[in-house]
């Protein structure tokens, strides 16, 4: 798997800018750690990786499901509260943000339309979405596939991440707050691209919102019910859904988020400073590339989609998605496929991707031997906190050690 710094210069991992804040005091009285859901015995390790995990990053809430040849076989709730905050149960099929974990599915969603031949991968967004080249004729050249690939020429390192910068663009472009996906086009539209497209990867939330709006587009109708009708509803899950922002529009089975972090809010002109996971960034605008809610059961169920042809994607397409980019293979053996990082392994490719917001953290991993795990947690790595990138090699660790798996399936009990 990929170390955070390695991550970080990929750019899989999103940092806004936002104001340090002051984090709450501890409680006097000592946490308390309680799960729900399902661990068989001979999964114990597993358990316990997230119940250790939690406990040493004061994570109040998260998730774990794991898939061993297509049957749910773990999926468990975890809550680690002293009680001063009012935090509900976390059941395996609570919702968390699953920040860019949401790319994944968008690809799924390109792949799709392109599979029933709405759309072709080499189509350039320019044609697609009427965009002007003018501030940079290499727009022209950033494709369908391009954008999946991050290969667009957008790199957030040399011009900032384009979907944190909404207080600049509202006074550059003298627009109100919040901004909505066209005044981010506009904005963009009106400056260069950082690199020629097709020459190197850099990580850009932006594509993938382009490709959102491509999939409205191509579809006639609105990216969230594209996906629920065409890729969600065909394998059962009815739970996913975009986020919202604000917390009082909250999903009702959603977590709280949690982050000792604060920023003005970009929700409205008043300034008022608010909890970074609340309103320090858009959760609208993010859709595509970092919008979804899901529980860790919906994400691994969904990743069913990539083991083999099925009612939502075929053959060529799954392919098509792990396929290898123009730029080839990193020095570390990976590359970026449709939303998934790809390592090749002896008779298998293993995929992963991470997901990160103030206040998320998500994981979600297909490795060999059929064996698929989902984790998600409502903190994620911040000023002070223990590093959040040993949970990959701690689960890792544990494969080795189950000597049975369950047979029991517990897909039908989490429906």
């Amino acid at each position: 798997m990929l170390s955070r710094r390695n991550l970080l210069k990929a750019g899989a991992v999103s940092v806004p800018a936002v104001a340090l804040g002051v984090r709450p005091a501890q409680a006097a009285s000592a946490p308390v750690l309680t799960t729900t859901g399902i661990a068989p015995a001979a999964l114990a390790g597993f358990d316990n990786v997230m119940k250790t995990y939690v406990k040493e990053r004061d994570i109040s809430c998260a998730q774990l499901a794991i898939i061993k040849n297509g049957k749910l076989v773990l999926a468990r709730g975890y809550r680690y509260s002293d009680g001063t905050q009012a935090l509900p149960s976390v059941d395996p099929t609570s919702l968390f943000r699953i920040a860019s974990l949401s790319k994944h599915i968008t690809s799924a969603a390109v792949m799709r339309l392109v599979q029933d031949g709405k759309l072709s991968l080499s189509a350039p967004v320019t044609t697609l979405l009427g965009l002007s080249a003018e501030a940079d004729p290499r727009l022209a050249q950033v494709t369908v596939l391009r954008l999946m690939q991050h290969l667009g020429g957008w790199d957030r390192d040399i011009s900032n991440d384009y979907l944190y910068l909404d207080h600049q663009i509202s006074a550059t472009l003298d627009v109100p707050l919040p901004l909505s996906q066209d005044d981010i086009i506009r904005y963009a539209g009106g400056r260069p691209l950082d690199f020629a497209p097709g020459t190197r990867m850099a990580y850009s939330n932006y594509g993938y919102m382009l490709l959102g709006r491509i999939i409205e587009k191509v579809s006639g109708t609105s990216y969230e019910s594209y996906v629920k009708q065409k890729l969600l509803a065909p394998v059962g899950i009815t739970r996913m859904r975009l986020g919202r922002t604000l917390r009082s529009a909250a999903a009702p089975t959603e977590v709280v988020y949690s982050s000792q972090y604060t920023g003005k809010t970009v929700m409205d002109e008043s300034g008022t400073v608010t909890p970074a996971p609340y309103g320090g960034f858009s959760m609208e605008n993010r859709g595509a590339g970092g919008g979804w809610l899901a529980s860790a059961v919906d994400l691994v169920r969904f990743s069913r989609v990539f083991d083999a042809a099925g009612p939502v994607l075929d053959a060529t397409s799954i392919a098509k998605l792990f396929a290898k980019p123009e730029i080839g293979v990193s020095g570390d053996g990976w590359w970026y496929g449709g939303g998934w990082y790809v390592r090749q392994v002896p008779g298998h490719l293993n995929t992963w991707h991470n997901g990160s917001l103030p206040g998320t953290y998500t994981y979600l991993a297909r490795l060999q031997n059929g064996f698929t795990y989902a984790a998600l947690f409502n903190r994620r790595e911040e000023t002070g906190s223990l590093d959040f990138d040993v949970l990959s090699p701690r689960m890792n660790a544990e494969i080795g050690k189950v000597t049975t798996w369950p047979t029991t399936d517990l897909f039908p009990k989490y429906f």
